[in-house]
C-alpha cells in the first residue's frame, strides 16, 4: 500500500518556476515508478512525465520536454516536478502516481494504481 501526498501548486504568472513535491508512504519506495500526470478543466487526464523506481529511465510528454523535470530522492520518499517556463495551457491539477516498477516505466495513467490527491496549478496569462 503506497499513500502519496502533493504539495507545491499555486497561482504563478506565466513564464513562471514552480516545483512540486510528491511525499509516498512506505518503505519500498524505490521498487515504484512514479508519475506526474495532469488534468485541465474538461479534459481527460495526461501523462506529463515518469521515472523509474532508481531513477535511471525517465520520460517526458512532448509538451514537458525541456521545461519540466522529473526527479526523486529515494531517501526521502519524495518525487519531484520542476516547471519552468510555465504557460497558461500548464493550468490543471497536478497528480502523482505510483506503479510497482516493471520494465520500461509506463505512460498510461490505467497502468498505476496508487494516486495522490492532486495540486492545482494555475498559470495567470
Amino acid at each position: 500500500q503506497v499513500q502519496l501526498v502533493e504539495s507545491g501548486g499555486g497561482l504563478v504568472q506565466a513564464g513562471d518556476s514552480l516545483t512540486l513535491s510528491c511525499a509516498a508512504s512506505g518503505r519500498t519506495f524505490v521498487a515504484y515508478d512514479m508519475g506526474w500526470f495532469r488534468q485541465a478543466p474538461g479534459k481527460e487526464r495526461e501523462f506529463v512525465a515518469v521515472i523509474s523506481g532508481s531513477g535511471g529511465l525517465i520520460s517526458y510528454a512532448v509538451s514537458a520536454k525541456g521545461r519540466f523535470t522529473i526527479s526523486r530522492d529515494n531517501a526521502k520518499n519524495t518525487v519531484y516536478l520542476q516547471m519552468i517556463t510555465l504557460k497558461p495551457e500548464g493550468t490543471a491539477v497536478y497528480y502523482c502516481a505510483a506503479r510497482p516498477h516493471s520494465g520500461v516505466p509506463s505512460r498510461a495513467s490505467s497502468e498505476y494504481g496508487y494516486w495522490g490527491q492532486g495540486t492545482q496549478v494555475t498559470v495567470s496569462s
